[in-house]
């Protein structure tokens, strides 16, 4: 699915979202257009600090670890996957699509003090991206629910890091401070292929050695069950729908980190997830399933 990542000051939820498949997403690829926010929060003021990447060797094609950046518990984010980018939202991290915004659009965050997180797709292929002609076909399994979109055999780890490498490095040639890999929890969904829960912490560990390789901070999307094991690979989480689906707790190492966790709730309204958001320190938002500029913070 072609979306854009916002993330945005202030605390809110959001809803999770069970696609036509059965995994949880961001936005449809056919996207509505972007709506005013009718909640523009302040800054927040929970710290977002820089740390060490790890000694994770670097691959040939790959440079030096770097310092990343690392998103704190409560802060603010905006998550726009949909539309224009709606520069306007006065919060500390924005979370917007790697191929559909430019260098240009980075830049103009970062001058505003902005932190920028890049969606892309990891777990699956998207037939509507430039590069997709380099996904063998051998890779694609069954629709994950969204239009062009098939899940990937997460086990064939050698063919998919190039191809995970080269958004990655994308992302990093355009400045961004982070990646949001979607889609890692394969595994646990219809994806056409006996995925075991193993290989799935095998190819999420990759992932999150491909971004920090990059001097990228990378996020661990939805895949609740295997928090514990991998909460120490990655440096923030990015939830839909805990609360609707009453799974928040299971966060909760990431906050006990130091890490942020970036939420967003779709069908609840503030009153019903803002409560435990703020009592657990979640970095929650409402949002639009289409994930236009619109957001309602606690």
């Amino acid at each position: 699915m072609a979306a854009v990542l916002l993330l945005v000051a202030g605390c809110s939820g959001a809803a999770e979202h069970s696609t036509p498949g059965g995994g949880t997403r961001g936005a449809a690829s056919s996207q509505a257009a972007p709506v005013p926010s009718r909640s523009a929060a302040g800054r927040s003021g929970a710290a977002a600090t820089t740390t060490r990447a790890p000694s994770t060797r670097p691959g040939p094609s790959e440079g030096p670890a770097t310092a990343r950046w690392q998103p704190r518990p409560g802060v603010g984010w905006q998550w726009q996957l949909s539309g224009t980018v709606d520069t306007s939202v006065d919060v500390p991290v924005y979370d917007i699509d790697g191929f559909e915004n430019s260098a240009g659009v980075v830049a103009g965050l970062h001058r505003a003090g902005r932190k920028v997180i890049c969606y892309v797709n990891a777990g699956a292929y998207e037939s509507f991206r430039p590069d997709a002609a380099r996904y063998p076909k051998a890779l694609l399994g069954r629709g994950d629910g969204w239009d062009g979109e098939r899940w990937l055999d997460i086990r064939r780890l050698g063919q998919l890091r190039p191809l995970l490498a080269a958004r990655f490095d994308m992302c990093r040639t355009k400045g961004f401070d982070a990646v949001e890999p979607d889609l890692l929890d394969g595994y646990a969904n219809d994806t056409g292929f006996p995925l075991t829960a193993g290989q799935q912490l095998a190819f999420n560990r990759m992932v999150a050695a491909l971004a920090h390789q990059r001097g990228l901070a990378v996020g661990l999307k939805n895949d609740l069950d295997q928090v514990p094991a991998l909460v120490g690979d990655f440096d923030f989480s990015v939830d839909e729908q805990c609360a609707q689906y009453e799974e928040c707790d299971a966060l909760t190492p990431f906050i006990a980190a130091g890490k942020a966790v970036f939420h967003a709730e779709y069908e609840l309204t503030t009153s019903q997830f803002c409560p435990q958001s703020r009592r657990l320190r979640l970095s929650s938002i409402r949002k639009h399933l289409s994930l236009d500029a619109w957001r309602e913070a606690c």
